[in-house]
């Protein structure tokens, strides 16, 4: 796909704020036709500027109140795939990267509470060559966004 217009960016901002919003309503945001939406939607679902839609749950209505971030230090160099296939199935990880630093990854993790967030850290420790983790517990959600 050519690269991504002011107009597209706009369309983008929309959706990530208003997933459910029909291409009319998004068209009279952006100044556009819902045909005109319809087609630069489509364009860029095409080309995976868009992968997908989903329903953003809130975490703490689904009882998991305790919110962390892992940095994980491995024993020499392990390839990212390898940490993927050690983390994938481990539901507590919502999302992890590779990073650059002293820490090897960072890993975001939700829990029930703190017990469940330490059974979740063993399993994580355990799963891969790890020499050793530091954790940092959210207190609070500052600014929380989907958007670019």
């Amino acid at each position: 796909m050519d690269r991504l217009d002011e107009m597209d960016e706009r369309i983008l901002v929309e959706l990530a704020e208003h997933a459910r919003a029909t291409f009319a309503e998004i068209g009279q945001k952006v100044n556009l036709s819902a045909p005109a939406v319809k087609r630069r939607v489509d364009r860029m679902l095409d080309s995976g500027v868009i992968r997908g839609f989903t329903a953003v749950v809130d975490h703490n209505a689904l009882g998991w109140n305790t919110e962390a971030y892992v940095q994980v230090f491995c024993h020499g160099r392990i390839a990212p795939e390898k940490l993927r296939e050690a983390w994938v199935d481990i539901p507590e990880v919502v999302s992890a990267a590779t990073v650059t630093g002293t820490s090897d990854a960072i890993l975001h993790v939700l829990a029930r509470d703190m017990r469940h967030l330490e059974a979740a850290l063993e399993r994580i420790r355990s799963s891969a060559d790890i020499e050793r983790s530091e954790s940092i517990v959210v207190l609070s959600n500052l600014i929380d966004r989907m958007r670019p």
